[in-house]
């Protein structure tokens, strides 16, 4: 949902404090789901570039909310996941359910940590349903270190390069956004399409 924002504008306001509450809440947080994150990271390192930022301290910021996140996602999902899953009148939230989360993230945890790193919404959600999915704390630790890791430094060192070598790139930065936006969905989109192949054969 990153374009419903005036991206510049907010990162400038905000300042280091603003970029940690909102990558903490867009990261692992289902509530901030809706918050710019990849946008952000790009256009603070563009603002990092013109000097309104120090790029070594907004990268730090910006891993250690990251990671802060996830993991408050994971503790919650952790702590209240299973006791919705154990109610006997919820109709949605079904044991087997339960059950298919655990085997997911026991097989494909590490890399769907990782990759969530690098999708809007999905990154929101993807750590609360490890907590649910009971995935070994100290893998998800890990996993969540190495996405927070290469998301920040990506996102954030692109955009500042990209500054620092583009004249006037302030002028390209709601295209570059909406780019950034339609590639971020892609990998969804990949394995959504390669899911339907799979049932169809």
């Amino acid at each position: 949902m990153d374009f419903l924002f005036n991206v510049p504008q907010l990162v400038a306001t905000v300042g280091y404090l603003g970029i940690f509450t909102i990558i903490f809440l867009e990261s692992g947080m289902v509530v901030g789901f809706f918050l710019p994150g990849d946008s952000l990271l790009f256009t603070a390192g563009i603002l990092a570039s013109q000097g309104h930022f120090s790029i070594v301290l907004l990268l730090i910021i910006i891993f250690v909310a990251a990671v802060a996140g996830d993991s408050a996602g994971y503790a919650l999902g952790a702590k209240f996941g299973p006791k919705v899953f154990e109610r006997k009148n919820a109709q949605s939230f079904k044991k087997s359910h339960l059950d298919s989360a655990k085997a997911y993230y026991s097989h494909y945890g590490p890399i769907t940590i990782v990759m969530a790193r690098f999708m809007p919404i999905v990154r929101a959600i993807v750590p609360l349903l490890a907590g649910v999915g009971k995935m070994q704390y100290s893998t998800f630790v890990t996993y969540n270190v190495l996405g927070g890791a290469l998301w920040t430094l990506s996102v954030t060192l692109l955009g500042y390069f990209l500054g620092n070598s583009v004249p006037h790139i302030e002028r390209y930065i709601v295209p570059i956004i909406i780019g950034i936006v339609v590639l971020s969905f892609i990998p969804a989109i990949v394995r959504i399409i390669t899911n339907n192949l799979h049932k169809k054969a």
